[in-house]
């Protein structure tokens, strides 16, 4: 018996039924969100369309953006990974004291890189050994990899400057390189989700775990390899703030991986899994930190940001509910009233 990496049609498939309508992007929610905020807020106060605040909403949105970026493949797989943030923070602790240290700035991003990438390798294997869901293994290394944060930065500012670093200046004189990067990463995640073998076993995955097992796909590698990306993702965010703003602080990134889960959402991604949209991801960023920019442009006191950031964290899983039930709803009555 021969094993193919074929699965039945994945759960955002577009091909269901053809033409019983036309399906939308899974970006269009977004994307209508985004340029509703925008005009919104342009016509509320005129100075938002101001480069120099349009180029700061651009870095603001890079770093978590590129966080949501790896976790639109780990909801792909219907799981979730908590601990993203506190490893985006060690990553940029080992990073920062490496450069302390000597290293050469470029050797001591490496390191961080791969060290994110090695949290989300140890996420993965916890995750196959112990046969739990993501969700509960990440919780707890969340706390752990948070602390570990602590005791090696000893709670302490770590600042190594920015000297000579690539990511601490503007592109084409006023557009971040973080978010050259960012948009960068987003397009080539978006083929590699779309257009690869692996983006195939991601969805597959997702969308019916036995049947892809069946199928001949290693759901376990998938998943652990998902959660490598994700690491990845978070250490390179790590990475980049430290080269951009020549300093990690204790609270740094600490909302991070809710940012990153709620803009996935927002994006398209399902929390059942089975299809992604990274670009969809980039875009609900965008809308997020649109949101609490535009809360320090009308005045709003900063101290709601953090009842702000669980508010969207809240809604994007209500939308994401109701699409769901949306969706099945449709699907009983597709099976009620077939093609003739």
């Amino acid at each position: 018996m021969t094993r193919t990496d074929t699965a039945p049609p994945l759960a955002g498939s577009t091909n269901r039924n053809p033409g019983r309508g036309i399906r939308l992007p899974a970006e269009t929610g977004a994307v209508v969100a985004f340029v509703a905020l925008v005009a919104l807020l342009g016509w509320l106060q005129p100075s938002f369309f101001d480069l120099a605040n349009l180029s700061s909403l651009l870095g603001q949105a890079a770093l978590p953006g590129l966080l949501a970026i790896g976790m639109v493949f780990v909801l792909a797989t219907r799981e979730i990974d908590l601990s993203a943030g506190a490893v985006f923070h060690l990553a940029a602790t080992f990073t920062a004291l490496l450069m302390v240290a000597g290293i050469n700035p470029w050797l001591a991003a490496l390191a961080g890189v791969a060290a994110g990438a090695g949290l989300g390798l140890i996420n993965g294997l916890l995750v196959i050994a112990l046969r739990l869901p993501a969700l509960l293994v990440t919780l707890g290394t969340w706390w752990m990899i948070q602390g570990l944060s602590l005791v090696v930065g000893k709670g302490e500012t770590i600042a190594p400057g920015a000297d000579g670093s690539v990511f601490a200046g503007n592109a084409f004189v006023i557009v971040p390189v973080t978010s050259i990067v960012f948009v960068v990463l987003a397009v080539a995640m978006h083929v590699v989700l779309h257009r690869t073998r692996f983006g195939y076993r991601v969805q597959a995955v997702g969308s019916n775990p036995q049947a892809a097992a069946y199928a001949g796909i290693p759901t376990g590698k998938v998943k652990l390899l998902t959660l490598v990306l994700m690491g990845a993702m978070a250490g390179l965010a790590g990475v980049i703030h430290v080269g951009a703003q020549g300093a990690i602080a204790p609270g740094d990134g600490g909302t991070f991986a809710l940012l990153a889960i709620a803009a996935a959402i927002i994006g398209g991604t399902s929390l059942s899994g089975g299809n992604g949209s990274v670009i969809g991801a980039a875009i609900g960023m965008l809308v997020l930190q649109t949101i609490l920019s535009a809360m320090t442009l009308l005045g709003v006191d900063a101290i709601w940001a953090g009842f702000t950031t669980g508010a969207l964290v809240v809604l994007a899983l209500a939308v994401d509910r109701m699409i769901r039930l949306w969706r099945n709803r449709r699907a009983d009555r597709d099976e009620d009233y077939p093609l003739s």
